[in-house]
């Protein structure tokens, strides 16, 4: 049996612009990138009367030319030409809340998606009154799907069901996505409008989500029925992670040949046990104290110091230094695993389409 004890995609992450050595978080001039570091969860009450986030604006489909995707790190570093424009100007049951991560957030929308479409917005979400001016701004929620339907191929996200606009307040859980909670093997993708208005921040941010939704989505991962219809139960969840003999990410049995399962038998069978540990603490303190520790130990392991944070987490993190960064020519095991990802060569075409997508969105500004 292997399994992960926490949830993968749950997590509160900020996006900085950084430079980046992958073996250190310190800063390089020479080639701007993103790094990630793990949140200090703190639900904020809501006592300001907020102002809209602006978010990049609505991106056009075209490409450009963009061999092998490797003109990425360039277009990165000009992310902040993205416009960001368009606010909605400020505007009143039980509010619907949804638990990110052990943080309390607030639902301010709730979209089908069909296609690269977006439809059917539920507008009777009862919120405080000053969240009111985030969740009557539709032209920031759409320009936000618009902006990830562009950079992914629609072809990549077919089992992607529900967009939802949260906020938890600013600073805490940027994105995330999840399991539909009524239609198994479909996912939710769900998006802090608060969190939005940097272009840095929620690209690199939607594509770790995207990560999270390459390599757990149910051709990678066959969900669990048991663990579906009983998800509070931790006994169902324990029998069903250990009659698992791959990795087992919350959801289900991960394939004996899925992305996530062979990233885990080369890179984590030998620490698994030592963060298991880590992974059972409760105490969230002590449990963040030796998880830093842990990622200390062994940080030439890890792209980002919260890669450690489980193996989903990790090779989320993995895939968007492979779409973002050149190959690397280090022979970190970081740098191993972002090769690794070269190894499959639809993952390298893929890394192209997002390079070339986003490079369109980037030089129509």
């Amino acid at each position: 049996m292997i399994k992960s004890a926490v949830g993968v995609t749950r997590y509160a992450l900020f996006f900085l612009l950084a430079g980046l050595v992958l073996t250190s978080i310190s800063c390089m001039a020479v080639s701007q990138i993103f790094f990630v570091t793990p949140a200090t969860p703190a639900f904020r009450q809501f006592t300001l009367s907020p102002t809209p986030s602006a978010v990049p604006a609505t991106p056009s489909a075209a490409t450009i030319a963009c061999p092998d995707g490797d003109c990425i790190t360039a277009c990165v570093a000009q992310l902040s030409a993205i416009t960001q424009s368009g606010a909605a100007s400020p505007g009143g049951s039980k509010s619907v809340r949804r638990d990110f991560g052990g943080e309390e957030g607030y639902v301010l929308a709730s979209y089908n998606i069909s296609g690269d479409q977006i439809q059917n917005l539920d507008t009777s979400i009862a919120i405080p009154k000053n969240l009111k001016v985030y969740q009557e701004d539709i032209s920031s929620q759409k320009r936000i799907w618009n902006y990830f339907a562009a950079i992914i191929p629609l072809e990549q996200r077919s089992f992607l069901d529900q967009y939802d606009v949260f906020t938890d307040g600013r600073d805490n859980i940027l994105a995330s996505v999840s399991q539909s909670e009524t239609d198994m093997g479909r996912w939710v993708l769900t998006v802090d409008i608060m969190d939005a208005a940097n272009p840095q921040d929620l690209t690199y941010t939607l594509l770790h989500e995207f990560g999270h939704l390459l390599t757990l989505n149910p051709s990678q991962v066959k969900p669990s029925v048991r663990v579906f219809n009983n998800p509070n139960s931790e006994k169902v969840y324990q029998q069903e992670a250990d009659a698992c003999t791959t990795y087992f990410p919350d959801d289900g049995c991960s394939a004996p040949d899925s992305y996530i399962n062979k990233f885990f038998e080369r890179f984590w069978v030998d620490i698994y046990a030592e963060w298991y540990k880590i992974d059972s603490i409760q105490e969230q303190s002590r449990y963040e104290a030796a998880l830093e520790k842990f990622y200390n130990k062994h940080k030439d392991q890890f792209v980002t110091d919260y890669a450690p944070t489980d193996p989903a987490e990790d090779i989320a993190e993995t895939f968007s230094f492979f779409i973002i960064q050149p190959n690397p020519t280090g022979d970190s095991i970081a740098d191993q695993k972002v090769n690794f990802l070269y190894n499959f060569p639809e993952l390298v075409q893929l890394r192209s389409q997002i390079g070339q997508r986003l490079c369109g969105q980037i030089e129509k500004k």
